[in-house]
């Protein structure tokens, strides 16, 4: 064979291989290889070799081991709750702020503007030496209070009840604090078990929770679900932009778009699930004052510097497209 042969076919197998860059990402969900946002992530994995990537997905069912391991450069990109992947980025770690999200139809507003590609400066990040790019988002779904006893649907009367918390989350902290309660810091991996062993009065869980941690223990023949969106819960997808081909994100993000129809009609099915005779839903004054109370939080996390202003006006403009005669669209401060 020729030099000129020799060198134009180590410089094909250059650019096969370049063009599809191995990558491992850290994936957490509570459920392992069986949980619905794993399998989403495989399907994502396939995807992504059109887009000039040969992804490994490594399963975990403990967060804080994800994020551990991501900044110890095991992998190359996480997959973890918006919650605790705010500190990589705000903007789209804001997505889950306390109330900001009240509806499958809000969500899949803000997610679909948040992961636009008019926000692609939004979803970088620099921090230190390290570059990081928000992916994608997968929507969870609506966190809701779970009580082990159904006369806590007040506020006057959840004073001094236990309430599992994630630590890392301040807001989470501040809220429970402000209704009175007594925050237990907990992990995204213990905190139904602790409302199931009683050693909490009260948790807030979506539907993915319910059937596989077995949530009815803890409501047993007293407890019920009060039917008020107290967060909304997604996952981010967070990268290491130069371990990816160019233009990598923006393709992912398209993708994760794409997968919000699919997706709400899972977590419509859970929800579905759930027994009605758990069910309690609040009178109208009731469900206001929890409504204006997240909101005021909202507000006050924001000036702390906890939540992103500009991710606070997109869910403002979300909810008030939907809700346009909820009382807030008529007010300022967000």
């Amino acid at each position: 064979m020729k030099k000129g042969s020799l060198f134009f076919a180590a410089l094909t197998v250059f650019i096969c291989n370049f063009s599809h860059a191995k990558v491992n990402i850290c994936v957490f969900d509570l459920l392992g290889k069986s949980g619905e946002s794993y399998k989403l992530l495989e399907e994502w994995a396939l995807a992504s070799k059109q887009w000039g990537a040969e992804v490994q997905l490594l399963p975990y069912q403990d967060e804080a081991k994800v994020d551990q391991d991501f900044k110890a450069r095991k992998c190359d990109g996480l997959f973890m709750t918006s919650m605790r992947a705010r500190s990589y980025n705000k903007f789209a770690g804001s997505i889950d702020a306390l109330g900001g999200v009240t509806s499958p139809d809000i969500a899949s507003k803000a997610i679909s503007y948040v992961l636009d590609q008019r926000n692609a400066k939004r979803l970088i990040s620099n921090i230190g030496k390290d570059s990081y790019e928000v992916a994608g988002i997968v929507q969870i779904g609506t966190a809701y209070i779970f009580v082990r006893d159904r006369n806590l649907n007040k506020i006057e009367q959840v004073k001094d009840k236990k309430f599992a918390i994630l630590h890392y989350d301040a807001a989470q902290s501040m809220m429970v604090n402000r209704i009175g309660a007594v925050p237990v810091l907990s992990e995204i991996s213990n905190f139904i078990r602790k409302f199931n062993q009683a050693e909490v009065d009260i948790v807030a869980a979506p539907a993915y929770a319910f059937k596989p941690l077995e949530l009815h223990k803890g409501l047993g023949s007293q407890g019920a679900m009060i039917k008020f969106p107290v967060v909304n819960v997604t996952a981010d997808l967070i990268i290491r932009p130069n371990q990816f081909p160019e233009k990598f994100a923006q393709q992912s993000r398209q993708w994760f778009i794409k997968q919000l129809p699919k997706t709400l009609a899972n977590i419509q099915r859970m929800e579905a699930e759930i027994p009605k005779k758990y069910i309690l839903n609040l009178n109208p004054d009731d469900y206001k004052n929890y409504q204006r109370i997240l909101r005021e939080g909202r507000i006050d996390l924001t000036r702390q510097g906890i939540y992103d202003p500009n991710m606070m006006r997109v869910l403002k403009r979300a909810r008030c497209t939907v809700e346009r005669t909820n009382f807030e669209c008529s007010l300022g401060g967000e």
